[in-house]
């Protein structure tokens, strides 16, 4: 696999586990709705995804991957990566 890899909208991205804990939410802009999420899905306490909402439609627009925890993605895809944030 390349550094980073280019998906197309709706594709599933691979972590690190099966879960989903946020370790946080932010409202980046101040519209009252989320809007940057980054979460752990191996339960190490460690982010390894990170979701965007770039258009403050409080849905995500960009995922990120980094399934190796070392600050480089591994993986960005546009939408939400079949992991959609919790409501």
């Amino acid at each position: 696999m390349r550094l980073t890899e280019e998906s197309r909208m709706g594709d599933s991205v691979e972590t690190r586990g099966d879960d989903r804990v946020d370790l946080a939410v932010r409202d980046a802009n101040n519209d009252g709705k989320p809007d940057v999420w980054v979460v752990d899905t191996d339960g190490d306490g460690k982010p390894d995804l990170f979701q965007f909402d770039t258009d403050g439609d409080g849905e995500v627009d960009v995922t990120i991957v980094d399934r190796t925890q070392d600050g480089t993605p591994d993986e960005v895809v546009d939408g939400d990566g079949g992991l959609p944030p919790q409501p």
